[in-house]
């Protein structure tokens, strides 16, 4: 205690002289505006950036909480985008002529192939779904295959793009028919063939299906002719058919129901017996 008394004795003067300042410095302040403007945005300063400087230690040591609370939204959000339905539009049924609703039957190619020279879709509707084999398969721009084996919820499609099954097609203005192939070349095209020399074929004439399949209906699209040749052996034409449908690229489909069919094949079959 005595050695508080005899340091502010020893410095009395110098703590007046500090003491007479500060209330100077305070009179000043206060009688002036602008003087007083200063101090309170230089306290301002000072405080702000105190507390930016408490802000930033506390939203570092809060890091963690937060990055768990984003991982945590994270989740979520991919939850329900994996859980949305599918949003690519499906082509309107009514676009596909000669084919009713009531026997569609819509689906979509979960995977596709065609590099090799027979190619396969599966598609994800199954004998649940009134899927059987040798069902045609089209979009709203063409056909698509045949479908050849089913499961419970799935199916495979022998695609147009294969070596060995011909289907029945036509050219659209004259009814001319031939029989589609692929060569096992490009997949944006395929073969007409057993065209007779009669036929009168142009190029960008189109190509549809003809009336004497029983697993396509009539008069659905194919593609355009593209390039014409003739085979001088046989007299017919081959003909290169540029496909309506991108083959690599395919969405939605439709399986079709053909009610007719198993009574046309009975019906045949019976003749063929009968001879």
């Amino acid at each position: 205690m005595q050695q508080i008394i005899s340091f502010i004795f020893k410095n009395s003067f110098r703590m007046l002289f500090l003491l007479l300042m500060i209330i100077a410095l305070s009179l000043t302040v206060q009688s002036h505006s602008y003087h007083k403007s200063k101090v309170i945005s230089s306290a301002n300063f000072l405080t702000g950036g105190v507390y930016q400087m408490t802000s930033n230690v506390e939203g570092y040591f809060n890091l963690k909480v937060q990055n768990e609370e984003l991982a945590k939204e994270n989740a979520r959000l991919k939850s329900l985008l994996f859980n949305l339905k599918d949003t690519t539009k499906i082509a309107d049924i009514d676009s596909i002529k000669g084919v009713k609703k009531i026997d569609l039957i819509v689906s979509q190619v979960i995977k596709n192939s065609y590099t090799n020279q027979v190619n396969f879709l599966t598609l994800n509707t199954g004998y649940k779904q009134g899927v059987k084999p040798e069902m045609g398969v089209i979009n709203s721009l063409g056909i698509v295959g045949v479908v050849e084996n089913t499961s419970a919820n799935y199916c495979t499609v022998l695609s147009i793009l294969n070596t060995e099954s011909p289907i029945n097609a036509k050219i659209k203005k004259s009814n001319h028919i031939g029989s589609l192939i692929w060569n096992g070349k490009s997949t944006g095209f395929v073969q007409l063939v057993d065209v007779p020399r009669l036929a009168s074929v142009r190029k960008g004439d189109t190509i549809v299906t003809g009336a004497q399949s029983t697993i396509f209906p009539e008069n659905i699209g194919i593609g355009t002719i593209d390039k014409i040749y003739i085979d001088n052996e046989t007299n017919f034409y081959t003909i290169d058919v540029k496909l309506f449908n991108d083959m690599t690229s395919l969405g939605h489909v439709y399986i079709i129901k053909n009610r007719d069919r198993e009574e046309i094949i009975n019906l045949e079959k019976k003749s063929e017996k009968d001879e």
